[in-house]
């Protein structure tokens, strides 16, 4: 199956070793050192979550970061599940920390159901660690991007095991690209080491970002991002600045 049948059919897939070594270590890196050097206060500009360390904008923080938003592995992707006008609607990063025995619920990101114009979030995961069967990996109901419901709306408990759900496992160094309509959530980690991701996540023009980029991206990243980057991240789009002033943003299940 190529990959936008897997999209079409599943609503998600993997795309091996899309991160060279270099690449993965850099991300590795900064990473750790953004975590190492925010404390307590990461993820603060976003939300932050029990049981697991949080980053969020991300595209103020490094080359490294900026560099993901328009690979052009990834692009064709996203604009096959969104259609051809998508921004970024958030970059973050979150590590589900050792022994972490609390899993996600079921969830779509942003609260979001596909609307008249179709589909509207797409999130692409950038694994700087393997997600294995016990270390937190992302479990998905295949086809439930189809639905056209949410799981809070459809499910008793959306905490608890869904009789279709999988378990994504992939290695370091793949992406996950997900059509966000699916249902999904993070597992418990069971190990004694981290599980880490960049979540680099998109959106249909016509909706709000997950975080306002031109008022969190400080003046000096703005002066120095290429056209190609300006455009992505929706900052001389007073459409934008005017939905995502007005939105209150939401990852689809921390409150």
């Amino acid at each position: 199956m190529d990959t936008q049948l897997q999209l079409d059919e599943l609503g998600y897939v993997v795309l091996p070793q899309l991160m060279d070594a270099a690449l993965l270590g850099e991300l590795r890196e900064r990473v750790e050192s953004l975590f190492q050097r925010e404390g307590d206060r990461a993820g603060a500009e976003f939300k932050q979550e029990p049981g697991s360390r949080r980053l969020a904008n991300l595209v103020d923080k490094g080359d490294v970061f900026r560099n993901l938003l328009a690979r052009p592995e990834i692009l064709p992707l996203v604009r096959h599940v969104l259609g051809p006008d998508v921004k970024l609607s958030s970059m973050n990063a979150r590590s589900v920390n050792p022994r972490w025995d609390s899993a996600q619920p079921l969830h779509a990101d942003m609260g979001a159901v596909a609307d008249e114009r179709g589909y509207w979030v797409c999130n692409t995961v950038w694994l700087l660690d393997d997600f294995t069967c016990d270390n937190g990996a992302l479990r998905a109901v295949p086809g439930s991007h189809r639905w056209g419901r949410l799981p809070q709306d459809a499910l008793d408990d959306p905490r608890a095991a869904h009789p279709a759900e999988t378990l994504i496992t992939a290695r370091a160094g793949d992406v996950l690209v997900m059509n966000a309509h699916v249902w999904h959530g993070g597992t418990a980690n069971r190990t004694d080491r981290s599980r880490t991701a960049v979540h680099v996540f998109y959106c249909r023009r016509d909706k709000p970002q997950q975080q306002h980029q031109r008022n969190l991206l400080s003046a000096e990243v703005q002066r120095n991002l290429t056209a190609e980057q300006r455009r992505l991240l929706a900052l001389d789009d007073p459409q934008n600045d005017a939905l995502s002033r007005e939105a209150m943003t939401q990852s689809g299940f921390l409150k």
